[in-house]
């Protein structure tokens, strides 16, 4: 009895749940666009951001411009968002902005649009287009709503994009030193100072930059020579001055010492 009554309730289960996902596949082609819009505020409050998507997509052209429209619209990105497909959820929350830009939910989806990018932005070593995007949307969202209580989240969200640039930064003027691209090297590293002048890095930077032109003094024509071991010996005094404990004294101090009797 036991298994009779529940293959009945299993097979009703089934039928329903076929009956519902034809019954969506109806709707959707159907010309009844308030249903629609019902059916997929419901399938959105309920979590069913897939299903929902498959109607607002169909609508936000119906509605575009009007009240509805601008519901659509920021549900959209919110659906996106929860589905963690943060670069379309950040075009649906620009959209939003660009669209309604006296929404209510306007400055929401300014920062979240910023976020999605942030939250895209990979690790260190890879492409940084979305940490660049970030970047610059969250300095507009700054700009345009200095006073929000948000802004303290943002500033601190730059922070953190802006430490991963200064580590991929770091890298890449690593790998020239270690292909011997010395120049290259120095540019980088000089570069890195300039651009992020309270670098945690500054103590290693002085170090490559002083080993970095004392070997590229070595393999330059004679007429280089000398202004590259000046730049060794001045790279070697700014780390000796800002670091006086340096653990890299010893070694790059034989390089100034070197470099100097090269000069006399």
């Amino acid at each position: 009895m036991f298994r009779k009554v529940t293959f009945i309730l299993l097979f009703a289960g089934l039928l329903t749940v076929t009956f519902s996902c034809n019954g969506y596949q109806k709707l959707l082609k159907s010309s009844n666009n308030e249903l629609k819009y019902e059916t997929a505020i419901d399938l959105y409050e309920k979590g069913n951001f897939n299903k929902a998507l498959q109607f607002f997509d169909i609508l936000r052209a119906v509605h575009r411009g009007t009240p509805k429209g601008e519901l659509i619209t920021y549900y959209t990105a919110n659906c996106y968002f929860q589905l963690k497909d943060y670069n379309i959820a950040s075009y649906y929350y620009k959209q939003y902005t660009q669209l309604y830009p006296r929404g209510e939910h306007v400055k929401e989806a300014a920062f979240t649009s910023a976020y999605c990018n942030y939250l895209d932005s990979p690790r260190s070593s890879l492409d940084q287009t979305s940490t660049y995007t970030a970047l610059k949307e969250l300095q507009n969202y700054i700009d345009m709503y200095p006073n929000d209580s948000k802004v303290e989240e943002a500033t601190k969200l730059m922070d953190d994009l802006r430490d991963k640039l200064e580590v991929k930064d770091y890298n890449i003027a690593k790998l020239y030193y270690n292909m011997d691209s010395y120049q290259a090297a120095i540019t980088s590293f000089e570069n890195l100072l300039d651009d992020y002048p309270d670098t945690d890095y500054q103590e290693e930077i002085l170090y490559y930059i002083t080993k970095a032109y004392y070997k590229y003094a070595e393999k330059s024509i004679y007429t280089k020579k000398k202004d590259r071991y000046e730049k060794t010996v001045e790279s070697y005094n700014n780390l000796l001055q800002l670091y006086p404990e340096s653990k890299f004294l010893k070694e790059v101090g034989n390089i100034s010492d070197d470099a100097r009797k090269q000069l006399n």
